[in-house]
């Protein structure tokens, strides 16, 4: 028992480092016993979160076979907490390009609808990454290694994909609002929408 609880000290103590309170994860709790003369006895119990038990386990004995389940099987919980992290990280990469997409396309829309041609699209598009990025889309490609038959948004962080289709929805709304009809005064205001995110 007194190895248990020297190793329940060290958990402590980590947990106390980590900014946690140990009464948080460690609460004292007391039960009555049986006694074999028939009468009952208060003992001290120590009740563990979840976190009180990996941290036991860190600090354990792996030689103890308890301890080496434990160990692996927080290693396990951990590793399919990652996995499920990262596909949550992808899955968000994957919808803020699909919404980009949709938004370029309306953009696209309101180009042809307003100047009488979508021509200037390429144009207009790359004079917003210029002005988000301080480059131009072909050194942003060459920058992130980007063919040149792939869109500079395949390969784009998901913070820089909201952004760009944070900014065309502005010019959406603005070109329609306004009635911008021409590439110039388009470009304009996608270009200012840019900027505005690039701090």
């Amino acid at each position: 028992m007194g190895e248990f609880l020297n190793v329940v000290s060290k958990a402590k103590t980590a947990c106390e480092v980590s900014g946690h309170d140990t009464s948080d994860h460690f609460p004292d709790v007391r039960k009555m016993v049986d006694l074999g003369s028939g009468s009952q006895r208060e003992i001290e119990e120590i009740m563990l979160t979840r976190y009180a038990c990996y941290l036991i386990a860190q600090n354990g004995d792996p030689k103890k076979p308890e301890i080496a389940f434990a160990q692996n099987y927080f290693a396990i919980q951990t590793r399919r907490a990652e996995l499920i992290e990262q596909r949550m990280l992808e899955y968000e990469r994957v919808q803020a390009r699909q919404k980009l997409s949709v938004t370029e396309r309306e953009l696209s829309q309101v180009i042809y609808e307003h100047t009488g041609g979508n021509q200037d699209f390429a144009l207009i598009r790359s004079k917003g990454d210029q002005a988000l990025f301080g480059k131009s889309t072909q050194a942003m490609k060459a920058q992130w290694n980007v063919p040149d038959s792939r869109p500079l948004a395949d390969f784009a962080p998901t913070i820089v994909l909201k952004a760009k289709d944070f900014a065309t929805e502005i010019t959406i709304f603005n070109s329609r609002a306004h009635k911008l009809t021409t590439e110039v005064t388009i470009s304009r205001e996608h270009i200012t929408n840019n900027e505005g995110l690039d701090s």
